[in-house]
């Protein structure tokens, strides 16, 4: 189902007004960041206490913004701000902050492609648990800009997150991760139209089982250079497909969206993946629950792998097993020459 995002300009001039709104409230004062502290309850963890100490990203959300010039004859001066189905970036969320947090180098690189100013935010809004912020952040600087359409509700303003995490979260990296490849056809006759637009990596299950690992083996049938007939209208030649690249060198982390993969196909997902001359380490994973139609996500902190789901009221747990009733929906990979 299509997301729809329900805004109205009179009520909001920009994304400054939010972080200054947010600025303006009580902060706590705090001597650990939200991932020491999730790593210290970690490895102090017994069998008897298994979650972390309060949630985290709680699904949802109502966020109060005071409002704007044209509606200072409004009543009331403040409006409310509700998130729903938050859950396709949820997970997601989490996961960046547990990269960027755990991997130093990463937030100067990750800032190349999301702004400086909008990674600095994420982070000290993570760790002052201002999450509904957290939330509007995303969707205010990257979502917004992307495919949202908007309509004015005069009433109420509401955030429909229904839908895709992959379309509402991953759609906005494919500048960080994206590759390109180039085509030229053997043929003097044919048009010569350059190779595909450059795109985030996209591996499919492969048609006959491999002799090893299957993720890894897609990830190289992707990347690899191909002969394949050329597709253009009239043309009988060969279109040669050059190495596939990353357009801007290898990025700090990888999202592989496995949404067309089987679970029963999958009985071993690689801990290690080589993507374009690099070493890349699993650290991550968003999972589907058919059922609720909800996204969850497991990353690691120390050897140790986690539970988060929003929708819990202890929603960050340390798992004794994989979870039960899910799906995977996407691994993620961070570069280990930065781990």
């Amino acid at each position: 189902m299509e997301s729809k995002l329900y805004y109205s300009l009179e009520y909001a001039d920009d994304l400054n007004c939010l972080l200054s709104s947010a600025e303006d409230g009580a902060q706590i004062e705090r001597t650990k960041t939200l991932f020491e502290e999730i790593r210290a309850s970690v490895n102090n963890n017994d069998e008897q206490d298994r979650s972390f100490w309060r949630p985290v990203l709680p699904w949802g959300g109502v966020y109060t913004i005071r409002a704007g010039r044209k509606a200072i004859s409004c009543t009331p001066l403040y409006v409310k701000i509700s998130l729903k189905n938050t859950c396709t970036i949820d997970g997601f969320l989490m996961l960046l902050y547990v990269i960027l947090r755990e991997n130093h180098t990463f937030p100067r690189e990750v800032a190349l492609f999301l702004g400086k100013e909008f990674v600095e935010h994420f982070l000290h809004l993570m760790d002052s648990y201002d999450y509904t912020t957290v939330k509007l952040l995303w969707i205010w600087d990257r979502m917004s800009k992307r495919q949202y359409r908007s309509e004015i509700h005069r009433t109420a303003l509401e955030i429909d997150l229904f839908g895709n995490e992959h379309e509402n979260f991953t759609k906005n990296l494919e500048n960080l991760m994206s590759t390109a490849q180039e085509s030229l056809c053997t043929s003097w006759a044919c048009p010569q139209l350059p190779g595909a637009p450059p795109g985030i990596i996209s591996i499919s299950p492969p048609h006959e089982l491999p002799h090893r690992d299957l993720i890894q083996s897609a990830v190289d049938e992707f990347f690899c250079p191909r002969i394949l007939l050329c597709k253009e209208l009239g043309c009988d030649g060969l279109r040669e497909f050059s190495h596939r690249v990353f357009c801007h060198g290898a990025p700090p982390f990888v999202i592989l969206n496995m949404q067309l993969w089987k679970s029963e196909d999958l009985a071993y997902v690689p801990y290690h993946l080589a993507l374009s001359q690099h070493r890349y380490l699993l650290e991550g994973a968003t999972l589907f629950n058919r059922e609720e139609h909800h996204y969850s996500a497991a990353f690691q902190i120390d050897g140790y792998w986690m539970h988060y789901d929003g929708l819990r009221s202890d929603n960050l747990i340390l798992l004794s097993k994989p979870p039960e009733l899910l799906l995977l929906s996407s691994l993620v990979y961070i570069r280990e020459s930065d781990k």
